[in-house]
């Protein structure tokens, strides 16, 4: 099964969504399920995983309310605050709803302390007793701490979204490099091939700018623990759905059909409890 393990939907909102500032002018309108299923379609992917993008219980419930209503919708990754005084009963509750794989935080937008968090880290804590996964959205100065939180849940489930943001576009490698392949070292730890055409330059990127930080994800995790991603819509500030995808399997063309397989589906269904 071929699946995009990391999109998102939203209907425009300027003061919801003002991170979708006037210089992004090519994501300030809705993206829903029928934009995204024809490309779907036309790209031979079996379906998609849908992730946050609002840190509200509204967006998990919206998105897990477009899933009912599109099949191709496999998984969902919502929010929630995993500081709240009554998470365990939040927890119990959202875990009802089984195309609800897992949540997510905006922790790029966090000082790396926030992971350190007594609360944070309880409510992490809580997520393995209901199956819930987690994706770690971070940039580069998070790594460290990003380590410790894995650390402290040896079983829980995470994900690296977006490699961690490495900064493609000035060709840094260190200490990104170093700190990447030390989380891959943990084996409850994947990680998702998305969004680096928009941590390129986004006007002038090429396969060959993305390579180097695929080649050190793909020896340090394994073709069993990366997924492929198109981080859709916010991929349009820098190429459309098609482009990403092509340069993605153009840079991982050298593995074998199995390999290839785990990358762009096996992995993301495994991770998710994706069956059908």
């Amino acid at each position: 099964m071929r699946i995009d393990a990391h999109q998102h939907f939203w209907k425009f909102d300027p003061v919801r969504d003002a991170w979708i500032d006037e210089s992004m002018q090519a994501i300030r309108r809705d993206f829903l399920p029928e934009h995204l299923e024809p490309l779907l379609q036309w790209h031979r992917m079996d379906g998609c995983v849908a992730v946050q993008a609002d840190q509200s219980e509204k967006e998990t419930s919206f998105l897990l309310d477009l899933a009912s209503r599109n099949s191709f919708i496999k998984k969902v990754v919502g929010w929630i605050d995993l500081a709240a005084d009554d998470i365990a009963n939040k927890l119990a509750l959202w875990s009802e709803h089984q195309r609800l794989a897992g949540f997510r935080h905006i922790l790029q937008s966090e000082p790396p302390e926030k992971m350190r968090e007594a609360n944070f880290r309880r409510g992490i804590g809580q997520l393995e007793a209901h199956g819930f996964t987690y994706d770690i959205l971070i940039f580069p100065h998070h790594l460290e701490a990003a380590l410790e939180l894995v650390d402290a849940f040896p079983r829980q489930p995470f994900v690296i979204d977006h490699l961690a943001k490495p900064k493609i576009r000035g060709s840094i490698m260190e200490p990104w490099k170093r700190q990447i392949r030390e989380l891959a070292t943990r084996p409850h730890v994947c990680c998702k091939l998305s969004g680096m055409v928009t941590e390129a330059d986004p006007q002038r990127w090429k396969p060959d700018d993305l390579r180097p930080y695929v080649e050190v994800v793909l020896e340090a995790f394994g073709t069993s623990r990366v997924m492929y991603g198109s981080d859709w819509p916010v991929c349009l500030l820098a190429a459309d759905y098609g482009r990403v995808l092509h340069s993605v399997e153009s840079l991982i063309a050298y593995l074998s059909h199995d390999e290839q397989a785990d990358i762009l589906g096996g992995t993301a269904c495994r991770f998710y409890g994706i069956t059908n």
